[in-house]
């Protein structure tokens, strides 16, 4: 589109990252401005689940996370076996759905990013329903093969879109800009700026 950047029109199917099994199908827009910011994205998608499915889903996950005794901590996750420890597969979840958001707000037409590791995290404790964590988190960037270290203040309660904070550092492109885009569990976008932790 002249002036304005490179429309895709992209039809994919989707599936859920626990078991593998068929989670629907999406057709989606995608405009890559020509300035520096995030892509532009519409999107629709068929679930295969309906939505009191993955609210319980939701809900198991977060009672997993609250009736932990003490605040849960960990390294290497997954481990170089690429092993995740079944007490830490919560705090992975967390991380697969926040770190989405930075690599959604980081992605180019040239570059793209998975979540290749979570170095470490640890819950805090809070006195309210929220559930929060600090994670640092290793992305894979695509085609670079570069690995981008990011910090991630990541808060949730089921219901309610997930926020997330973040700054990301590597040693080729400096001190990186951090941000606030923020994602639900299972749908919804906010926002909350600033990388202030």
């Amino acid at each position: 589109i002249p002036e304005s950047g490179h429309k895709y029109y992209l039809q994919f199917s989707t599936e859920d990252y626990r078991t593998g099994e068929d989670a629907g199908n999406c057709l989606a827009t995608v405009l890559y401005p020509k300035k520096k910011s995030p892509p532009v994205v519409s999107i629709r998608c068929s679930h295969t689940k309906d939505q009191k499915e993955i609210q319980e889903e939701d809900n198991r996950l977060y009672q997993r996370i609250r009736h932990q005794s003490k605040p849960i901590t960990g390294n290497n996750i997954p481990d170089s076996y690429g092993n995740i420890e079944p007490a830490l597969e919560p705090v992975w979840a967390l991380a697969v759905a926040g770190s989405s958001s930075i690599m959604w707000e980081k992605s180019t037409e040239t570059l793209g990013y998975f979540l290749a590791q979570v170095k470490s995290v640890r819950q805090w404790m809070r006195e309210d329903d929220f559930t929060e964590f600090d994670y640092t988190v290793l992305l894979h960037e695509m085609p670079t093969q570069e690995i981008i270290s990011c910090h991630m203040r990541l808060k949730w309660l089921p219901g309610h879109p997930l926020k997330v904070k973040h700054f990301c550092a590597s040693e080729s492109h400096g001190a990186d800009e951090g941000s606030g885009a923020e994602s639900g569990s299972a749908a919804g976008l906010s926002a909350e700026k600033g990388a202030n932790f």
